[in-house]
Formats: C-alpha cells, structure tokens, sequence
C-alpha cells in the first residue's frame, strides 16, 4: 500500500467524485486511542467516531498511514490496513493523486451506526418580515472584496499584531470625513472609538455612567437596550412617545443622567425628533451636566421627507454619536463607532481595555477603503431606491387587501408599524404564525413602567427578505392581518 491511500480500482462502486481542494498532505489529524482490541482496531474505531460525530466532514483528506502511524505512535501496517478496511466498508475512499478521503457515503454510515435519531433542527419560517436586518442578499459582495484585497495589500505590518482599542487610525480617519460630509456630525478622528456594534458601544458607555444611575429612554425602543442597562446596574425611566418623537420636556426632574434617543427616526414608532425638542434636549444636557446617547441606527435611509442631521452637530460635547453598519451593510460585521466628547474618550478606552478584542483590523481596513472609494455611497443609494421600491409595495398592498390598516413611521427607515385595532395584536401574531410568517408585535418594544397606553400594532421588517420573497411574505401578511370592525 502507498502513501496515497487504497487503490480507487478495489472501491466498489468506480471512481470517486472530484475532490475538494487540497488542504496538504502532511495535515494534523487528532485521534483517540482506546486500549480495546488491536492498533488497527482501534485505529478504525477512532476514525468512525471523527466521522460520525461530524468531526471529519466528507471530503475531508486523511494524512498520508506513515505520516499518521509516526504521530500516533504505532506501526504503518496498522494504520494502512485500517484505511483499507475503512475504504472497503465506504467510510473511506481514496484516488491516484488525492489521497484518501471521508467518503461521500460516509454521513449515512454514520447515520445508521447512531443508537437514537438526532432531534429535527428547528423549522424555519416560510416568510421573515423581522426588522432585525437589512436584505442579506444584497450585500455587495463584489465591491467589498475589491476593497478586501486592497487594504489587505496596503496594510502595514502592525496590522498583524495586537489591536489598538481605539480602533484603526484608517477607519476613523475616513469615519470622521463620511459622518461629517453624509450626517453632520462635528468630530476629529482622535474623538472616534471603534466598537461590535451598537449594544457594545451601549455596554461601554453604561459602565463609564456607572452602577446606579438612571438613563431616560423612549416609552417604546428596543427591550434588548433596556437590559443591557439594567445589566450593567443602570435603571431606566420611560419618556412618553408621541408623533414628534419623544417628550424630552419631561426630563428635568426625572434624575437621569442620560438620555437614550432615536432622533433621526424614533424605533419603532417611526419620525423624526421635533427641531424644537432637538434644541431643548440639548439644552437640557447642558444646564444638568448631561449626556445625550444618540442611536442613529438608520440615518441613510429616507425616502419621502429631507435628511435629518445628526442631534450630534448641535453639541459635540454633550452628545455621544453612536453609529454602526448593521443596517447598511451587515449586522455580521461587527463593526460600529462612538464619536465622543473629548473628555469621555478615555474613560472608554479605560474601560475597553488595552486591546481590541471585538472587532477585526482587516474588516476595519476593508470598511475604510469601502468609505473612501465612494463603494459605500454608492451602495446606500442603491439600497435606499430597492427599499423605497419595497415601502411602496408595502403601503399598496396594504391599500388593496387591508384598506383598514395604516402603516405609520413610512418616510425613512427599514420597517414600518401596521397599526391594529385594540385588541388584536395578539390574534394577529397567531394568525402569521399559521402563515409560517415571522414578524414583530408593538407590545414588547413598550417600556414595562411606561404610563402610556398600550397600542396594538405589529412592527415590519421590510427590508429582511430577498427580493424574490417579499411577495410571498406580503400575500401571507394581508391573510393574517384581522378584518376591517
């Protein structure tokens, strides 16, 4: 027997498929070794266990039986015999020139070496209309690995070796350049500290307010926001919500010493702040010694009103800019930003710690190339007429099928709120579940110590499904949602 394994000419069944490309023949394979029954025994008792566990994936290559038989410390003939027996039995296969290999069949093997069934994977939904994410299926791929393969080439050695917790000095340089051309936010790149996203800028910045303080937040915003607060020993106290965004007039006197606002498009109730309520709240931080915490989650995106500018340019020394790319690329990334007042910078790298350990330099790099070529701009433009094309359809549909139900918070951002008649949030969400249809009610984004009345609503996501599933979603959205009283 050679080094490349079995004969394919002794395999049953003819050649074996084209192999996988090759991941080199002196690859590290890690066995264990029972004391039952002889080397070569134990040799294919181990091999079985790697392969049923999943462990050794089909296509995967074995080394070479003398490479293996030298690592593991037996004889070459119990390792090439134990090959050989694999192969014969179809665990194994092996060519001329690829070596030997976990066979295709090898998962049915394993299927039925198992004592139980394994339990079913949870059944997805048909139809997702979660306003969790941004249409996966458009990510631009191709621009962003053109970017990819510059900064990879561009990038110096240090970019290798332990991270800066401020985040690379490229990024902030082309962050501070967009979020001042695109948002209106007055920074420098030395104010700007790189974070996984939004909750871990929220994380940071709770742990530098400190255990017992109060942050104010709207009446209706993200639950997970809220606990991530209390996680961090921080309560919270609801601002009423109305049509012009929340009631700042309500914070003096309430003893935050924060407040949590989404000025430009309030989540998940939709429109802007009111100007007049952008000035007092500022005013407000100001006068008390304050932060302001702007989320500017979906800034880009608008549609049929101008663009509302960052809360961040009225005052950059009261206002905390948090930014991510989750909604305008991918939550997948990892990547977001604070831009913060001078003299918070360092109590947040303080409590960050001396080294990145949250989000990669080489996506950093990549997400800066992606600004300064224009790939990011160009992206957003696209991406704000496919969502404006799928709002429209929304609102049509919803004019035809269901002329009862207005959807509100339409003029920017990526969902929208259906407003149900009281009563019938609940009956409706159990209806798009007999739709195999994922969506969001309004109750759970209600602060629990808010005095506001409950509404009932249910919140779309309607930039979650690939193109060529946002019909099929939307016909079994207009079936679940309840008739006209």
């Amino acid at each position: 027997m050679s080094d490349r394994g079995v004969n394919s000419a002794d395999r049953p069944g003819g050649p074996a498929p084209e192999p996988p490309p090759d991941t080199g023949a002196g690859a590290d394979l890690h066995l264990e070794l029972s004391g039952a029954g002889t080397r070569r025994e134990q040799v294919m008792d181990a091999l079985r266990e790697a392969i049923g566990s999943g462990r050794l994936v089909p296509g995967t290559r074995l080394p070479p039986y003398r490479t293996l038989a030298t690592d593991l410390g037996v004889a070459r003939n119990a390792v090439g015999d134990a090959y050989a027996e694999l192969a014969a039995e179809g665990w194994l296969t092996a060519r001329q020139g690829s070596g030997t290999r976990v066979a295709p069949s090898s998962a049915a093997l394993a299927a039925a070496a198992r004592p139980r069934r394994s339990p079913p994977a949870p059944r997805r939904p048909a139809h997702d209309l979660m306003p969790s994410s941004p249409d996966a299926s458009a990510f631009p791929r191709a621009a962003w690995l053109a970017s990819s393969r510059r900064a990879l080439a561009a990038a110096p050695h240090e970019v290798f070796g332990v991270g800066d917790p401020r985040g690379r000095p490229e990024l902030r340089t082309a962050l501070a350049a967009y979020l001042a051309r695109a948002r209106g936010v007055r920074t420098a790149p030395h104010r700007i500290v790189i974070c996984a996203g939004f909750a871990h800028a929220l994380r940071l910045l709770a742990e530098v307010l400190g255990a017992g303080s109060t942050v104010a937040v709207e009446s209706y915003g993200l639950d997970f926001h809220r606990s991530v607060l209390a996680g961090a020993g921080l309560g919270t106290v609801p601002l009423w919500v109305d049509g012009d965004g929340a009631r700042v007039e309500e914070l003096p006197g309430s003893g935050a010493g924060a407040v949590l606002l989404t000025p430009a498009h309030q989540f998940p109730t939709g429109g802007p702040l009111h100007p007049a309520r952008r000035a007092a709240v500022v005013d407000w931080a100001r006068a008390a010694g304050t932060l302001v915490l702007e989320d500017d989650y979906d800034g880009e995106f608008r549609y049929d009103r101008q663009p509302v500018g960052a809360l961040q340019g009225l005052d950059p020394d009261r206002v905390v800019y948090l930014g991510s790319v989750s909604k305008s690329l991918s939550p997948a990334l990892r990547l977001g930003w604070m831009v913060l007042p001078d003299r918070l910078v360092e109590e947040v790298l303080a409590v960050k710690g001396p080294r990145e350990l949250w989000s990669g330099a080489l996506d950093q790099l990549t997400l800066a190339d992606f600004l300064t070529c224009g790939a990011y701009d160009r992206h957003l433009r696209r991406m704000r007429q496919s969502y404006r094309r799928r709002r429209d359809r929304l609102v049509a549909a919803l004019a035809e099928q269901a002329p009862h139900i207005e959807a509100g918070g339409i003029a920017a951002g990526l969902h929208a709120v259906l407003r149900l008649p009281p009563g019938t949030e609940e009956r409706t969400l159990r209806a798009a579940g007999r739709q195999c249809l994922a969506l969001d009610g309004l109750g759970p984004y209600r602060h629990p110590d808010s005095a506001m009345p409950a509404r009932d609503g249910l919140v779309i996501g309607y930039g979650t499904p690939p193109d060529h599933a946002f019909a099929p979603a939307l016909r079994a959205l207009c079936l679940a949602l309840p008739e006209a009283p």
